[in-house]
């Protein structure tokens, strides 16, 4: 029913009960993003508002994210500028080429203090043992029987020897036998020493003649014919005489020859085989010759600790 034309209707939903004037389909005020509300009736699309809020959510975070990014280059750029500028600056005033680092400081010396010195001069190499017993002029040291032929006994490895009688001469041919004592004085030999030593019934006698030089010692050696005159006394009985075969040996080093004459102490002879004979002579050859070694490093020693004249 009308009360007039243009007034309000009542009755049937015909009157408009949405005071914003909103229809379905159209933009809803609240949404600035343009969502749509579907209505029924005047109850608000729920699930439209919901998405539009989570994609203004999202497009907040990544301005925020982009803004980050860009706010943290443009002051790294900063910072890169400012390193740049400062490292030109430097450059420039050392006068240095961009890349190179400033050189350590000096430091300064102290005059007062004297350098080290060193010589240009090589040390002298240590002295030839050798050199002191090849020539009577170097090979000053003491000599004599007991300097040759030191103790009362001899020790080889698990071997012991007795020392019987000892003998000095100045007449190399009396303290030989055969040709030997000619073929000494010939070379010059100046004096011989012998010393005797014995064990088991075996005795050895060694003779050491002495000569100027070493090269007069390998001549006699050279040219050896005899031997050595054995030495009895001190409990050794004569040997080597009246038949039994002896052994002889002679050999030399430095300015010394030195000679031996091992036989048994009874009327045995000395055979090839005979090993304990040859043991025995061997043991005191071996001995001599490590005398007159030791009588040359002795010298080179004390002469390399000497103090310079």
């Amino acid at each position: 029913m009308s009360f007039g034309q243009g007034g309000p209707q009542w009755g049937s939903g015909a009157q408009n009960q949405d005071p914003y004037n909103s229809r379905q389909g159209a933009s809803d005020p609240f949404d600035p993003f343009g969502a749509r509300s579907s209505r029924t009736g005047d109850t608000p699309d729920w699930a439209a508002l919901a998405d539009a809020s989570a994609t203004r959510a999202r497009r907040r975070r990544w301005l925020l994210i982009g803004g980050g990014a860009l706010a943290t280059a443009a002051i790294a750029g900063i910072v890169a500028t400012a390193i740049v500028s400062s490292g030109d600056g430097n450059n420039t005033a050392s006068g240095n080429s961009t890349g190179q680092l400033p050189g350590a400081p000096a430091l300064p010396s102290d005059s007062t203090r004297p350098e080290p010195s060193f010589s240009s001069v090589a040390p002298l190499p240590p002295p030839n043992p050798k050199d002191f017993i090849s020539s009577e002029k170097k090979d000053t040291a003491p000599l004599s029987v007991e300097t040759l032929f030191p103790g009362k006994k001899l020790t080889m490895g698990n071997r012991v020897y007795a020392k019987g009688a000892t003998a000095r001469t100045g007449t190399c041919s009396s303290a030989t036998q055969g040709a030997l004592g000619g073929v000494l004085e010939k070379n010059g030999c100046d004096q011989v020493f012998r010393a005797t030593y014995s064990k088991d019934g075996i005795a050895v006698t060694v003779g050491v003649a002495v000569f100027g030089l070493e090269a007069e010692a390998k001549k006699a050696v050279a040219q050896a014919s005899g031997n050595v005159a054995p030495l009895p006394g001190a409990g050794v009985p004569t040997f080597c005489k009246g038949g039994p075969v002896c052994r002889f040996t002679a050999n030399s080093y430095g300015r010394y020859a030195y000679f031996t004459a091992t036989g048994y102490t009874k009327a045995k002879s000395v055979t090839k085989g005979d090993t304990k004979a040859f043991q025995t002579g061997d043991d005191l050859a071996e001995f001599t010759f490590r005398q007159i070694v030791r009588r040359g490093e002795a010298q080179a020693s004390a002469a390399a600790t000497a103090p310079a004249g």
